[in-house]
């Protein structure tokens, strides 16, 4: 009788390693109720280089602004970290927020790509999108877009008390606030809209206090890494 052979043939844990992906695609996004918004976020890969610089700021800037016109789809707070965006926006239905938030992508894949005239992509993998459906819920995420740059200490050396690098000179749920902000100089802010369902415009405020200046926002149920 022959020995079994122990060579050849597929061996467990063999060939190239797979790489996990937060979000399969092959997982449907859920129904989305024109009265939630929802929490966007996307990663950008590493070769485009530092988001928080001014010629990335104007190249999300632009790629904002394709999305004003749209009426089923609305950016209302945006918020660029070192190597990732978040976005608060609101949208008609899931088709609606997959086709905004894929002109917004294409838009800033050609803006940031033509800063270095690389090629490829900039967004390596699915945005996540949480839906925000209380008044506490659309508290932390306000809180948690404006927010950002302190769970990331890019506030230590700053002087401003709000992020330059978001909307939120543009926000009036500020607490404290008696004034609007003066802009310096040239500074152009993120071309948003304004928000049109009634959690993000008085629902929050009607049972939350208003958002502090130096609160560091807490992780939203449903947001991985990068955060």
């Amino acid at each position: 009788m022959k020995p079994k052979a122990t060579w050849g043939g597929k061996r467990p844990g063999a060939g190239r390693p797979r790489k996990p992906r937060s979000i399969p695609r092959n997982v449907r996004r859920p129904e989305l109720s024109e009265q939630h918004p929802v929490h966007v976020s996307m990663p950008v890969v590493e070769e485009v280089g530092r988001l928080r610089r001014p010629a990335a700021y104007d190249a999300i800037r632009r790629a904002v602004a394709t999305c004003i016109g749209r009426t089923d789809f609305r950016i209302v707070h945006v918020s660029i970290q070192r190597d990732h965006l978040h976005l608060l926006v609101e949208a008609d239905d899931k088709r609606a927020l997959a086709n905004g938030v894929r002109a917004f992508m294409i838009s800033a894949t050609q803006n940031l790509n033509g800063l270095t005239g690389r090629r490829g992509k900039v967004f390596p993998r699915r945005y996540q999108a949480v839906q925000l459906t209380t008044p506490q819920e659309v508290r932390a995420g306000l809180c948690y877009v404006l927010n950002n740059w302190r769970r990331h200490r890019e506030d230590r050396e700053a002087r401003a008390q709000v992020d330059r690098y978001s909307s939120g000179v543009l926000f009036d749920g500020w607490a404290g606030k008696t004034r609007p902000f003066e802009l310096p100089a040239g500074y152009e802010p993120l071309p948003v809209a304004g928000a049109k369902t009634w959690l993000l415009t008085t629902g929050w405020r009607e049972r939350h206090p208003l958002i502090g200046f130096g609160e560091t926002p807490v992780p939203l149920a449903g947001c991985q890494p990068p955060t």
